[in-house]
């Protein structure tokens, strides 16, 4: 991998903290996969997917500061504050340096 995960995730947080849904949907290959477990579990697929998930994310759980940010494999597992509460997320990465898959769920 000719990238670096944590630079990548970072990216990802500044983006979603900006509420810049443009460059957080830049960030996804096409066949990316969002399985979320905050809000009951829920599989995102899709181009139009992945935007109404993150129309849906911005509006009613915007991120604030980093908690927690570990590499994982090809990917990054990265903890961020969500209104009073702390989401954990696992970001892999495609050899591209796209998110081909997102899993997250509030950290325990």
């Amino acid at each position: 991998m000719s990238f670096d995960p944590l630079a990548a995730a970072i990216d990802w947080l500044d983006a979603y903290r900006a509420g810049d849904i443009e460059t957080i949907l830049a960030m996804y290959a096409e066949d990316a996969v969002i399985v979320c477990g905050c809000a009951g579990t829920k599989t995102v697929a899709g181009r139009e997917g992945r935007r109404a998930y993150w129309v849906d994310r911005l509006i009613g759980y915007p991120a604030s500061q980093l908690d927690n940010l570990q590499q994982s494999g090809n990917g990054a597992v990265i903890s961020y504050v969500v209104r009073e509460s702390v989401v954990s997320a696992v970001l892999r990465f495609n050899a591209a340096g796209q998110v081909s898959s997102h899993t997250c769920a509030p950290a325990n």
